[in-house]
């Protein structure tokens, strides 16, 4: 695998060996870690992290993946970068390329990213737009992968709530990609678009994957093996706009007996964080004053179950975020 000064904007950048093959060097490197080893693949280089949106898993991941292979961050946040706002995003790119080794975005616009790839001329990685979020499905592979009873090729996996978003987005391209069983389980209103379920259909055509897109909970979990989930709420949004959402979601929410129904004792949760499912927050503690509700998209009994798997999903988002940085900017 040679990814050396390549982009990573969306998962379709990756083929499906390559994808799999950065998975495969996140594993090694995790193991690495676990070790205490340590091997700065990427000594001397000076990595950009553009962040307009800010981040916990996302900073963190990209912070301790460069320095343990001796990489020097530079952040720059919200108020700092001037992307776009008093410097085109273009000029933007060709500024930090001449100063950094990569540059990583994360914030709304797709288009952003795609530009900061067209004129940096050194590796950008997308940490999160609104359309994908491609460090993330690799770090959810690497979790499926070491969590599925049958191995990867037979994984099959549910994503419950609003599937319209990036994860979504990204979870149906990326199991069309690697030949799996993904399902998208939401209103119809808020399924993929046209344009991403068509994405997800031509790789389907090619890698013998199983989509299903579906308004009933019981037909898209039955079966799986995993079962997917994100924050109903998305950052910045209004409280106004909060309970038609809430109305609208509610059917969709993980629960105990959505596990049941998966009708697999072995069913494992996933969810990106960070999650709703408790009164222990500000915005949980708004969340149950205003609605009497104790949990959005995922109750507490079943994110504190052992069906849960979410923290070793967060800690893989430095891993594989490891990964890619070594196998497109390494020595």
């Amino acid at each position: 695998m040679n990814l050396h000064g390549r982009n990573l904007l969306k998962d379709t950048d990756l083929s499906a060996k390559e994808f799999r093959s950065v998975v495969e060097l996140a594993a090694r490197l995790r193991q690495e870690k676990r070790a205490g080893a340590r091997m700065r693949r990427l000594a001397g280089r000076n990595i950009a992290l553009v962040f307009e949106k800010s981040s916990t898993r996302t900073r963190s991941g990209f912070e301790v993946a460069a320095h343990d292979e001796g990489a020097h961050i530079t952040y720059l946040g919200p108020e700092e970068s001037h992307l776009g706002h008093k410097e085109s995003v273009k000029d933007t790119a060709r500024v930090l390329g001449r100063m950094f080794d990569g540059i990583e975005f994360r914030g709304s616009s797709q288009e952003a990213v795609e530009t900061l790839g067209a004129y940096a001329g050194v590796p950008v990685w997308n940490g999160l737009t609104d359309t994908w979020h491609p460090t993330q499905l690799l770090a959810d592979v690497l979790t499926m992968r070491d969590h599925a009873p049958a191995g990867l090729d037979e994984v099959s996996c549910c994503y419950l709530g609003d599937g319209r978003n990036n994860v979504a987005n990204s979870l149906l391209v990326t199991g069309a990609l690697l030949g799996l069983d993904v399902r998208i389980c939401a209103p119809k209103s808020l399924w993929p678009a046209e344009e991403i379920r068509q994405t997800a259909a031509g790789l389907a055509r090619e890698s013998g994957a199983k989509i299903l897109l579906s308004e009933d909970v019981a037909e898209g979990v039955e079966g799986a093996d995993f079962l997917y989930t994100d924050v109903w709420l998305s950052m910045g949004e209004p409280e106004e706009a909060w309970g038609p959402r809430i109305e609208q979601l509610l059917p969709y929410q993980v629960n105990a007996k959505v596990l049941e129904a998966s009708g697999n004792p072995e069913v494992k949760f996933l969810h990106c964080l960070p999650a709703l499912h408790g009164r222990d927050t500000s915005v949980g503690r708004r969340l149950g004053e205003r609605y009497g509700l104790d949990a959005l998209e995922v109750t507490d009994e079943v994110f504190e179950s052992p069906a849960s798997v979410v923290f070793d999903q967060a800690e893989n988002r430095m891993h594989t975020i490891k990964a890619v940085l070594v196998a497109t900017a390494g020595a």
